[in-house]
């Protein structure tokens, strides 16, 4: 079984399987509110969403890209918890990393779940910041050379 990573705009149907995938995790699992997981970025910001077959039925994953003050701000990383351990979150980071470097950008920022910051750095990503609070969820800010 083949699988994909897409990037679609929020006028594809694709961009829905992201919003659900985000909605599941942020939402129902760690308990973000709704009405801020969808933000006013949604549309200046490059979807990516990670399926587990190449028919694009199963999806698993997600992120975005977005240009904020010169650098390529890569957010609302999430993976289904049934295909945690599956290297969707690799693949995502290397799909967004991708194509902020073809965009021209030499530096990606995020803010990482602290829970999850081993991961970013595994990357090869540093924490740059002290941890903060969003969404009732404990941050670090994160950023790599690109």
């Amino acid at each position: 079984m083949s699988s994909d990573i897409v990037r679609v705009s929020t006028d594809d149907p694709a961009f829905e399987d992201a919003m659900a995938v985000r909605i599941e995790v942020f939402v129902e699992e760690q308990g973000v509110p709704e009405e801020i997981e969808r933000d006013e970025y949604e549309a200046e910001s490059e979807h990516f969403v990670a399926y587990r077959d190449s028919e694009q039925t199963d999806a698993v994953g997600t992120t975005r890209l977005r240009e904020k003050d010169g650098v390529a701000k890569i957010e609302r990383v999430a993976v289904l918890q049934s295909a945690r351990g599956e290297d969707w979150g690799r693949k995502l980071m290397a799909a967004a990393e991708d194509h902020a470097r073809e965009q021209g950008f030499d530096e990606a920022l995020l803010h990482a779940q602290t829970q999850v910051q081993g991961f970013y750095e595994t990357l090869g990503y540093r924490t740059v910041g002290d941890e903060f609070d969003e969404a009732g969820i404990a941050h670090v800010e994160m950023g790599k050379p690109l």
